[in-house]
């Protein structure tokens, strides 16, 4: 038995756009980039969508379009993938980090403690499919007069007291390969600000507005219609694929209860989690060590995944960088240490999980 810490698979719903794609010649930036627009408005809860080519350019878009560059700061999350702090950089800001609590999440008064008169703005990351405490950043964000934008790669989907990530600020959210929503490779951003919405389909598109009629200095940013035909059909799925992964995470917190040195993910108050992934922290009282887990794991055949080995300034490229302010963060330290991600994605069996269930609870002695 082999289980994959992660699973792409398609049906003949996206054979068969892909294939009217193909046989329609209009490959580029076309109709079914503009209908999966239409139709992730209200995943985001946002008025408008402009979809691009990674989730990368969505924060480095967002970012731009919003003035944010050199001289200002902008405060995230240390316990990220690397796109969040490379999208900062890429526009000529400074990085500056707050520490995370017990969900992950940024802390917001960690926040609060790291703003000054260069920062522009908020990056809260919604790590593994839960939001960040969005009210608290979002009135943080306005008494300081702050941009506020998400990193909603790994939360399709997700809630807040009713709202939905990437209605807070300016949504930022990835279509890549193993993502709840998935093109391959893609990025969303979401807004109900039409002004910034129209910057951002100007500066995706070389700032034509019509071919050869430039109003701005642009990028290609666009998304393929090849790309998007994958996505459409997935949308359709995608609360049931979202719940799906709620029973699987669910199915796993209640067989895994009570195993000594293991301690499981929680659902927020207020927030609906997606379950991008399931991750447990192995501490220090367990039997055995984080990395110990995992080996035993996959010899069991059971892929598992640490997402995020070390903070994400924690490596020699950024050690010294000029524009990261590492800061002190040890919340986000321990998470490193301790985190591993399980499988929960919605093609487990229910033997899949009384498999993953049963061997991390003999690996851990309980």
């Amino acid at each position: 038995m082999s289980i994959s810490i992660s699973k792409v698979a398609f049906g003949p719903e996206e054979e068969e756009l892909v294939l009217q794609v193909m046989r329609s010649g209009q490959l580029a930036q076309g109709p079914m980039v503009a209908q999966l627009e239409q139709a992730f408005a209200p995943v985001a809860g946002c008025e408008h969508v402009v979809a691009v080519n990674s989730g990368t350019t969505a924060l480095v878009a967002a970012l731009s379009t919003l003035g944010v560059g050199p001289g200002d700061e902008v405060v995230t999350s240390p316990f990220t993938f690397v796109a969040t702090l490379n999208a900062i950089l890429e526009v000529g800001a400074t990085a500056r980090f707050a520490d995370i609590g017990s969900d992950f999440t940024l802390d917001p008064q960690c926040v609060a403690e790291q703003i000054n008169d260069r920062t522009a703005a908020i990056l809260p990351v919604h790590i593994y499919g839960q939001v960040a405490d969005m009210p608290t950043l979002e009135k943080l964000a306005a008494d300081h007069g702050l941009a506020l934008v998400e990193d909603a790669a790994q939360a399709h989907g997700a809630t807040m007291a009713g709202r939905r990530a990437g209605s807070f600020g300016i949504g930022c959210f990835s279509l890549y390969a193993t993502k709840n929503l998935t093109s391959g490779e893609g990025g969303l951003v979401t807004t109900n600000d039409a002004s910034l919405a129209d910057r951002l389909r100007l500066a995706r598109n070389q700032g034509m507005r019509t071919r050869y009629a430039y109003e701005m200095v642009g990028h290609n940013y666009r998304l393929t219609d090849l790309q998007a035909a994958l996505a459409i059909p997935q949308l359709a799925r995608l609360a049931e694929r979202n719940e799906r992964r709620r029973r699987n995470a669910a199915r796993l917190s209640k067989g895994l209860g009570g195993v000594p040195g293991l301690e499981l993910p929680v659902e927020a108050p207020d927030r609906r989690h997606v379950w991008h992934q399931y991750t447990v922290r192995v501490t220090s009282t367990a039997i055995r060590d984080r990395d110990g887990v995992a080996s035993s794991l996959a010899q069991a055949g059971i892929g598992t995944g640490v997402y995020y080995p070390r903070t994400v300034f924690d490596y020699d490229c950024y050690r010294e960088h000029p524009q990261v302010v590492a800061g002190v963060v040890p919340n986000a330290e321990a998470a490193t240490r301790e985190v591993l991600s399980l499988p929960v994605h919605p093609w487990l069996m229910e033997s899949d999980l009384d498999h993953i269930v049963a061997t991390t609870r003999g690996v851990l002695g309980a």
